[in-house]
């Protein structure tokens, strides 16, 4: 019987241990003071945005190569802002829709006037291809670091 409570102990020695030493590891999940600060985050790992909804303008462009210009003008500028931390996202409507609605960009900036002043870098807003709404948005204050993501998963650029 004696010979069985030492063989009982031994082997629920190493399971307490372990248990121990995971408790001392953060699990991926927990609250990361560090994360949220540089971040920007508030209590509930969120902050402002500003959010941009690109629309179609009557520009009447018919050089098809000038207009061509301008929209690698304007993808240029979307990785320069997004490479600058400026941009946290930024994409097209995959449909045509009855608002003339072509695309959005969420600004990784503070105030509206921020927000027009990185648009006036765009040569499709500035050749008037595109007009903008401009709306705060409050959203994850993670949400930039899925660009880091994003260029592990696409083969090329547009």
């Amino acid at each position: 019987m004696k010979y069985l409570i030492y063989i009982l102990i031994f082997s629920l020695l190493p399971i307490s241990c372990s248990a121990q030493k995971n408790s001392n590891q953060k699990s991926p999940n927990e609250f990361d003071q560090k994360l949220a600060d540089s971040l920007g985050a508030d209590k509930y790992g969120m902050k402002q945005y500003i959010l941009v909804i690109l629309k179609t303008e009557k520009a009447n462009l018919t050089d098809k190569d000038l207009l061509n210009n301008h929209f690698r003008g304007h993808m240029e500028n979307i990785q320069r802002l997004a490479k600058e931390g400026k941009l946290a996202l930024a994409g097209p409507f995959s449909t045509k829709n009855e608002r003339d609605y072509r695309g959005i960009f969420i600004f990784n900036v503070k105030t509206k006037e921020e927000a027009e002043n990185l648009l006036k870098t765009d040569p499709a807003v500035i050749a008037g291809v595109f007009d903008f709404e401009i709306y705060p948005w409050y959203g994850s204050a993670a949400l930039p670091m899925f660009l880091k993501y994003h260029e592990k998963i696409s083969k090329e650029n547009p």
